[in-house]
């Protein structure tokens, strides 16, 4: 059997920055099994695949390890796919996950623009479980549906600041997102998930569905700049709608190519 594959670099207008991505478009669902392995092979943050059904697309995504409720540069670089190489002619998709709902990309130009359902999260207790994760302390913490978010004083906290991975892992949570009011953005972040085989991942868009209605909150703005401050960095737009949010972003094309599947 052989099976195409797509890698897109999310998040940015270069290659080589970003989030890369692969994307596996299908005609129907292959084992979970070998999905799992697929994306294990692919060594990538995430690969995202997806099968049509009628109008919309059935969209997944899976780490090296494990598959994930949600992931928002997968989603972009799936969006990309279609747009720019499997003759998708509208400029709204409609995608669909069984764990997550409806989900929409749109394109303006060269943007992409995904529409997710925005995280719903409590403040927690600063205990020393947290404390250990990070060689500075954050001011507050937060927990979301599967990720904890840390709020520190300056983004050079977030540039500068040293992950204890071992530490991290223990958190009940798919990982940490950090994060301060940028010096030339509105926010700055990074995010750590060492629990899911990812130590930090470059550029993560689901984790702006936590980000965008926190910093709307406490920057009394609706429409916000965003840097993933991540050796690749990424660059995003974010747009707080209640209980959904628009995360927009670029992405760019670094590989096709086919997997053999015996």
């Amino acid at each position: 059997m052989t099976q195409k594959i797509y890698q897109i670099d999310a998040f940015t207008d270069k290659i080589f920055s970003g989030n890369p991505a692969a994307v596996c478009p299908l005609d129907r669902w292959l084992n979970d099994d070998i999905l799992q392995k697929i994306a294990m092979e692919n060594n990538l943050a995430e690969t995202a695949f997806y099968v049509k059904q009628d109008k919309q697309f059935e969209i997944r995504w899976f780490t090296p390890t494990v598959e994930v409720d949600l992931c928002g540069h997968a989603t972009l670089a799936a969006a990309y796919v279609l747009f720019n190489h499997e003759n998708y002619t509208e400029n709204i998709i409609q995608f669909f996950s069984p764990r997550s709902g409806a989900l929409t990309v749109s394109k303006n130009g060269e943007l992409l623009t995904l529409n997710f359902p925005a995280d719903k999260f409590e403040q927690v207790t600063l205990t020393s479980e947290i404390f250990n994760c990070f060689n500075l302390a954050p001011n507050l913490a937060f927990k979301g549906k599967t990720d904890y978010l840390f709020i520190f004083e300056k983004e050079e906290d977030i540039l500068n600041i040293k992950p204890v991975f071992d530490e991290i892992s223990k958190l009940n949570a798919r990982g940490v997102i950090i994060s301060a009011k940028g010096n030339d953005v509105d926010f700055v972040s990074r995010f750590f998930a060492p629990q899911v085989g990812i130590k930090e991942d470059p550029v993560t868009g689901s984790a702006h569905t936590t980000l965008t209605p926190f910093w709307a909150k406490q920057l009394n703005k609706i429409e916000m700049t965003a840097i993933q401050l991540s050796e690749r960095k990424g660059h995003l737009q974010c747009r707080y709608l209640n209980d959904r949010v628009d995360i927009s972003g670029q992405g760019k094309l670094y590989l096709t190519g086919e997997i053999k599947i015996e």
